[in-house]
């Protein structure tokens, strides 16, 4: 390791990411699931955006905010694993001082935006099924873009204040991030100053996107399961629910894992540094893969979609 990775110096041109300390030997196998869920992430993602766009049957909100969803999958997922795999096969650690804080940014910006798109799909359900008459003029087709655009927006301002503060920091202790992507505290944590505004300002920011978030989904479900117990028939009770399953599914995927992560990373100090890394990976690759695959099988419209594509690829 060359001294200027371990003496004083001020702003290194590049960063060197380790990958998965402890495990570098295995990194090429690591990298096999890792590829294959990204793979999968591409694949499903694309074939709902495909499926939505050219199927005039779908093109409603529900259908907008899931191709929304799907494109802040994609964006998430390609941030983090062309350089991880790159780092895995061919040992390219380095990554730019700029690169690395663009790379920070997108991971941050769009797993904020992914969470608003949650909230704005709970909140298509709770019109669909508690106001249904109305659905189509609160949910036209500009109140969708308009949705979508603040979504992004919000996304976007929340996280840059972490960009400028990463960037402004004095770095000159080492320029090794042992992990496998830039995550924010895992930057700033290299610079020699005193780095509270940032960790404070990320700890409020996660705390109060993902708490303000998952409060509108709880309330959105509350209201869409007391309309649906209201119903006179258990059959319209069961096919009322059934319109839920998938965006439920897509829910519990996005947020029990980074809890799991967030609870491992400041409590279980015993967690070996390993487990926290591979973690933070999966999280991130997790629900893009997942959630095309959950909406394929559990929605009857994309399904169906589905299997005529295949059959008619056969005749």
């Amino acid at each position: 390791m060359s001294d200027s990775n371990t003496t004083d110096f001020t702003n290194p041109s590049t960063f060197i990411l380790l990958g998965i300390p402890g495990l570098e030997a295995a990194h090429v196998w690591i990298s096999i699931p890792f590829s294959a869920m990204y793979a999968i992430a591409v694949l499903g993602n694309f074939t709902i955006l495909f499926i939505v766009i050219t199927e005039l049957s779908l093109h409603g909100p529900m259908y907008y905010f899931l191709c929304m969803l799907a494109v802040s999958d994609l964006v998430l997922c390609t941030s983090i694993l062309p350089k991880m795999l790159s780092i895995f096969w061919f040992n390219s650690s380095e990554i730019d001082f700029s690169a690395c804080l663009t790379q920070m940014y997108f991971i941050h910006c769009f797993s904020v935006t992914g969470s608003g798109i949650l909230v704005a799909m709970a909140f298509d359900r709770y019109v669909a099924i508690c106001d249904p008459l109305r659905h189509s003029t609160i949910l036209a087709n500009p109140v969708v873009a308009k949705i979508g655009l603040a979504v992004v927006l919000r996304g976007g301002m929340l996280i840059l204040p972490l960009l400028f503060l990463a960037r402004q920091w004095p770095y000159c202790r080492t320029n090794i991030i042992p992990h496998t992507y830039c995550e924010h505290m895992a930057v700033v944590k290299l610079a020699c100053t005193d780095i509270r505004v940032s960790s404070y300002y990320s700890l409020s920011v996660a705390i109060l996107v993902t708490g303000l978030d998952v409060f509108f989904i709880t309330v959105s479900y509350t209201q869409i399961l007391r309309a649906i117990f209201s119903l006179p028939t258990k059959d319209a009770r069961l096919k009322t629910f059934q319109t839920c399953v998938s965006h439920l599914c897509v829910i519990l995927v996005s947020y029990i894992p980074p809890l799991f992560s967030f609870l491992t990373h400041r409590y279980g100090h015993n967690v070996p540094q390993h487990l926290h890394i591979l973690i933070a990976n999966m999280y991130l690759l997790g629900p893009p893969m997942l959630n095309p695959v959950i909406y394929g099988v559990s929605t009857k419209q994309i399904r169906e979609r589905l299997l005529r594509l295949f059959t008619h690829k056969r005749t």
